[in-house]
């Protein structure tokens, strides 16, 4: 599990913006979000990168954390 969705609607992002702001298909995005498929390392950092870059405050672990509790709970950085 990740937090992605979390991080980009506290954006005020939709799937298609955040996309786009990576210079993705929304359907890529959308598959990591749903762990549908699990992005490598460097996709992992590109998406906490473009996520702070529109405003977000969020580190690797926020966003893909290895806790449980974490996952379920959908805790950002900022927690």
């Amino acid at each position: 599990m990740n937090n992605i969705a979390f991080e980009r609607q506290k954006l005020g992002l939709s799937q298609s913006q955040l996309a786009e702001a990576l210079g993705w298909g929304r359907s890529r995005l959308s598959n990591y979000e749903a762990d549908l498929r699990e992005p490598g390392l460097s996709e992992c950092r590109t998406i906490v990168e473009t996520l702070n870059a529109l405003g977000a405050e969020c580190t690797l672990d926020s966003v893909f954390p290895n806790d449980p509790v974490t996952k379920q709970e959908g805790k950002s950085c900022n927690q």
